[in-house]
């Protein structure tokens, strides 16, 4: 994977375009590191208007996206725009060749406009990752992670987990070395742990004057380090079990059990963030027997252990 092409056009995010272009940066003075050839590609050669009031013109046309071996394009201003027809058309002869493809953040809806996606995982943006799902249905998003791909079409998260795919990209092709050493040149980590789950706020939802169910969600979380249980909040609701379970679905969208979890979660994220307190306190804190009753649940909407998420959010781990 010498030869890279980054695709661009009208509305590229420039943020996206200076990843691609650091981490595929010409080292050739560095006899360590691989030499890459990188070659800005875009329509006719004529002058594209980046993000932010920037302009670049291309060093090539769309035509030399065929001698690539690889093809990335980086991530766009505004998902919905209109794509050039002649754009997407060198995306599908790219893939149809067999070159990778890889996109970073919002770039997915470029693929997916192309019809590179359908029948195949991806990944945007957590923010728009539910318009992808609508407006491409034959495409299964996945929100939570920060790159997917393996078979040739690749697809990444929002801003910094472009530069987790593009390392990832390099490693593949040039080994673990290779990605440390331009992630050092970056001052970057070479590896992120997780998802980008770790990093979706999930705001408890406010009472309303129709929720009936109001005063137990707010009695549940000023004690969450008691052991609730369903039959505890329906109990505190004056409602039988049941019929607790079936208004509680219907007026937040999910289960008691799913919301009382994800609460717990939530809170130990804040703890984590914001606090000193050892993994065990937060743990009981958020109504967990210990720090090894929390980790299971943790990792599983998180996508990170509660020490590395710590760590990712504070640069230290206390215990």
């Amino acid at each position: 994977m010498r030869s890279v092409g980054c695709l661009i056009f009208d509305g590229v995010r420039a943020f996206d375009y200076a990843v691609i272009g650091e981490v595929w940066a010409d080292r050739s003075t560095r006899p360590d590191l691989p030499v890459f050839d990188l070659r800005i590609c875009g329509p006719a050669e004529a002058r594209v208007r980046l993000g932010g009031g920037l302009e670049r013109v291309p060093d090539h046309g769309l035509d030399a996206l065929a001698e690539c071996d690889l093809v990335v394009v980086p991530g766009v201003e505004e998902p919905d725009a209109v794509r050039d027809p002649a754009v997407l058309a060198a995306l599908r002869a790219a893939a149809e060749r067999g070159t990778p493809v890889a996109s970073l953040c919002a770039g997915a809806f470029v693929l997916a406009e192309a019809g590179l996606l359908d029948g195949r995982e991806a990944t945007t943006h957590w923010a728009l990752a539910p318009e992808l799902a609508r407006r491409f249905p034959a495409v299964t998003v996945r929100p939570e992670v920060l790159f997917t791909g393996g078979d040739g079409l690749w697809t990444s998260a929002g801003v910094a987990a472009g530069i987790d795919l593009c390392l990832h990209l390099v490693r593949i092709a040039h080994g673990q070395r290779a990605a440390a050493a331009i992630a050092r040149a970056m001052v970057t980590a070479p590896f992120r742990a997780g998802g980008q789950a770790q990093f979706i706020p999930t705001p408890v939802p406010p009472p309303s004057g129709g929720d009936p169910l109001a005063r137990v969600r707010a009695e549940v979380l000023a004690s969450l380090d008691t052991p609730w249980t369903v039959r505890g909040m329906a109990t505190a609701a004056h409602m039988s079990e049941r019929s607790f379970a079936r208004h509680f679905t219907a007026t937040t969208g999910t289960t008691p059990l799913r919301w009382l979890l994800d609460q717990r979660v939530l809170t130990a994220q804040r703890l984590l963030e914001e606090t000193d307190l050892p993994v065990d306190a937060v743990a009981t804190h958020c109504g967990f027997t210990s720090a090894v009753s929390l980790r299971p649940v943790f990792t599983a909407r998180v996508g990170v252990a509660p020490r590395e998420y710590r760590r990712t959010f504070r640069g230290r781990d206390e215990g």
